[in-house]
C-alpha cells in the first residue's frame, strides 16, 4: 500500500455543520408577541442568558435537563438561572421550527398552571 494510499483511507469527509431550527415568536389576534415584547423588557444580562439559551436549542435539539425540560404533549420550557432568578420560556414546534408561546420569571417551585394553560392555548393556534 502506498501513502498516497492510507491518506485515502484516513481522510474522513467534513461533518455537515448542523443547521439552526427556526424560531417564530407567537402572536396574538392583535399582531403583538407577549414575549419578544418580555424580552426587550429583561436587563441586558438576563436577555443575553435567555436568547443564548433558546440559540443552543436551536442548534442543539433534542437537549435535556437542567436547559430544557418537558410538559407532555410537545410543550417544553427552556430553563434560564441568573443569581438565584429563574427564568422559562415555553415553547413548542410546528412541524420543523420552533414557536415561543409564552415567558415568565418563575417565583415558585411548581411552575404556575396558568402559565402551563396559556401556553397550551397557544400551543393548539400552531397545530
Amino acid at each position: 500500500m502506498s501513502a498516497a494510499d492510507d491518506e485515502e483511507e484516513t481522510q474522513q469527509p467534513e461533518p455537515e455543520e448542523k443547521q439552526p431550527i427556526p424560531v417564530i415568536f407567537h402572536q396574538t389576534s392583535k399582531g403583538n408577541e407577549p414575549v419578544r415584547k418580555w424580552l426587550k423588557e429583561l436587563p441586558d444580562e438576563v436577555r443575553r442568558a435567555v436568547g443564548g439559551d433558546i440559540w443552543l436549542l436551536q442548534r442543539e435539539w433534542p437537549v435535556g435537563k437542567p436547559l430544557v425540560d418537558g410538559f407532555g404533549d410537545g410543550l417544553y420550557e427552556v430553563r434560564t438561572e441568573i443569581d438565584k432568578n429563574i427564568y422559562r420560556v415555553l415553547f413548542c414546534f410546528s412541524e420543523e421550527t420552533i414557536v415561543v408561546l409564552h415567558s415568565f420569571q418563575k417565583k415558585t417551585m411548581k411552575t404556575p398552571k396558568q402559565d402551563v394553560e396559556l401556553a397550551r392555548k397557544r400551543q393548539k393556534e400552531h397545530k
